[in-house]
């Protein structure tokens, strides 16, 4: 997979850009951009602030954290099941 040019705080920045006022063309030009990709981040990214896009990435680090946290319990009972139905 293709490695990203651009954090989505330099993403934001571009955009900020746009915003004060500076043509699209050389905003493009100065950043190495196309237009498409310019107008794709516009659409992506309308209405986010920066501090906004941390909260999806924490959320997704502790689905990650609960996800293991319920493996290892899962183990931990079908372990404890096998070795009482072995008692039986």
């Amino acid at each position: 997979m293709r490695k990203r040019k651009f954090t989505e705080s330099q993403i934001f920045a571009v955009l900020k850009q746009g915003e004060a006022g500076v043509p699209v063309a050389e905003i493009c030009r100065e950043h190495d951009i196309s237009n498409a990709t310019y107008y794709q981040w516009k659409t992506k990214y309308a209405g986010v602030e920066p501090s906004g896009l941390r909260r999806p990435h924490e959320l997704e680090a502790e689905n990650v954290r609960l996800k293991r946290m319920y493996a290892d319990l899962a183990l931990e009972n079908a372990a404890i099941k096998d070795v009482l139905s072995r008692k039986s």
